[in-house]
């Protein structure tokens, strides 16, 4: 694939997230496009589910650069995050060289140095990053930050200032290029400021109607229209209501597929009665929505959809 450049307008930064299906909104191209002319890492900060990881995937993909991933989790340490040596091969190195007789006193520095080379050090996604690739640099998502813990968020503060790591026994490792760097929270913690003041920020909120009908209508476009905006107008209504935890925009996605596998035309009760394990994820949520709710929620999308004619 050929390498795309960076796109040199809010616009274009709009019409590259497109090619890629990625419906946005004026203000996050607008934050996207500052944070790649300014070289500053992108913070997205929203509800699960509203899109914040897609905006990586589709920037990589419409660029044609490398995209590289950190999961985050509770423990996640440097050794998983940038790097570790391969202890199982070096160990195998020095009984080889044991066995060999190459081990003397002279040449212990030699070995030393041999086994801490590149060649035995496993490259985790942060150093991945860093390393220059012909397509010019990746895109690193480092995603759902607020599940790691505050002193993974200390070191990730010193590898965005500088765009380097440093490993003892080979030294500092830099970028000469720093990658494109995007950043999620969900939000399940506050992130210190001190990684917010690096970054250009951005909240990634629910899409209103117009929106997100564009964007089940490009991802799912085997539905038939009516129930594209049934499916939208219903998702509207829940997230009206007071639900543990509202559905997102992936739900929606799935939903109207779901419904367009079913050869459904449109929203009734009984297609969301067998559906609704697919939209809402807490059994608390599903009690809410009893039979006489749900014949209520589509009579009212009903009314919705005709009040849009």
């Amino acid at each position: 694939m050929p390498i795309a450049p960076l796109p040199d307008s809010v616009d274009q930064v709009a019409q590259l997230l497109a090619s890629q299906q990625y419906v946005t909104e004026r203000h996050l191209a607008t934050t996207l496009y500052l944070a790649m002319v300014m070289g500053r890492p992108l913070f997205l900060e929203g509800e699960a589910g509203v899109g914040k990881t897609e905006v990586a995937k589709a920037l990589a993909a419409g660029l044609g650069r490398r995209l590289i991933r950190l999961q985050c989790y509770e423990g996640l340490d440097i050794a998983n995050a940038v790097y570790e040596w391969n202890y199982p091969r070096q160990m195998i190195e020095i009984r080889l060289a044991e066995a060999s007789g190459e081990i003397s006193r002279d040449g212990k520095g030699k070995l030393e140095a041999d086994i801490f080379s590149d060649r035995f050090l496993i490259k985790r996604p942060l150093l991945q990053a860093l390393e220059a690739t012909e397509g010019g640099p990746p895109v690193l998502l480092i995603d759902e930050l607020d599940r790691a813990d505050e002193p993974f968020e200390a070191y990730l503060l010193e590898v965005l200032a500088e765009y380097q790591v440093t490993v003892p026994e080979l030294g500092t490792i830099r970028a000469e290029r720093p990658p494109l760097v995007v950043i999620t929270s969900n939000r399940t913690r506050e992130i210190h400021d001190a990684v917010k003041r690096r970054c250009f920020y951005h909240w990634v909120d629910y899409p209103d109607k117009e929106r997100e009908l564009e964007i089940v209508r490009r991802k799912v476009p085997q539905a038939a229209d009516m129930l594209s905006r049934g499916v939208v107008a219903f998702i509207a209504r829940l997230r009206e209501m007071e639900l543990y935890k509202a559905p997102g925009v992936a739900e929606t996605i799935d939903w109207a597929t779901s419904l367009a596998a079913l050869d459904r035309t449109a929203v009734d009760p009984e297609a969301v009665q067998a559906t609704l394990g697919v939209i809402l994820k807490y059994e608390d949520d599903v009690a809410k929505l009893t039979p006489e709710r749900i014949a209520q929620l589509t009579d009212d999308v009903r009314a919705d959809l005709a009040g849009q004619r």
